[in-house]
C-alpha cells in the first residue's frame, strides 16, 4: 500500500514538472511577411562572422515572428549564434554557447517560427551539465531566461 502511495507521488509530481515547462504556444509571436532587409554588420563580432550572417539574412524567417536564428559550430560539439530581425537586419546574438548536449538530443536548439520561446539543450559557455535545459523568452532584444533547468 505505501509504495504505491509513493509511486503515485513520484507520477503526479512528475507530470507536474513535465507541465510546468514552458510552451511554445504559451509564446505566441506576430509572424513578418515583408521584404528581408540587408542585415546589419554593426558590431565588431557580426563583422567577424559576416559571411555566416549574411547567407542566413536570406534564409526564411524560423524564429519568433521576424527573426532567422542561425547557428554554426564554435568546436567540437559546440555551437554558437544568432538572431537577424528580417525586417530591419539587426543582428541579435545569443548570450551564449551551447555545448555538450545529451547524445539522443539530435539539435541542442528548438524553437518555431510562430514562437518567441527558444528551448536549449546542454552546457552553457561550456559549464554545467550536459543534461541541462534552459527556456528562454526573446523579447526582440534579448534572450530572457524564464526558467531553470527542471
Amino acid at each position: 500500500m505505501n509504495a504505491s502511495r509513493i509511486l503515485f507521488a513520484l507520477l503526479a509530481l512528475s507530470a507536474a514538472q513535465v507541465s510546468a515547462a514552458p510552451r511554445f504556444k504559451d509564446f505566441p509571436a506576430v509572424s513578418y511577411t515583408g521584404q528581408h532587409a540587408s542585415v546589419r554588420l554593426q558590431a565588431a563580432k557580426s563583422r567577424l562572422y559576416a559571411s555566416q550572417l549574411r547567407i542566413a539574412s536570406h534564409q526564411d524567417v524560423n524564429f519568433s515572428g521576424r527573426y532567422i536564428l542561425t547557428v554554426w559550430g564554435c568546436g567540437a560539439s559546440c555551437v554558437m549564434g544568432a538572431a537577424i530581425d528580417a525586417k530591419t537586419g539587426t543582428v541579435i546574438w545569443m548570450p551564449f554557447t551551447v555545448c555538450c548536449w545529451n547524445l539522443e538530443i539530435t539539435e541542442p536548439l528548438e524553437y518555431r517560427a510562430d514562437s518567441q520561446l527558444l528551448i536549449v539543450h546542454g552546457s552553457l559557455n561550456e559549464k554545467g551539465a550536459g543534461s541541462e535545459v534552459h527556456y528562454y523568452d526573446f523579447d526582440g532584444q534579448h534572450f530572457v531566461r524564464i526558467s531553470p533547468s527542471p
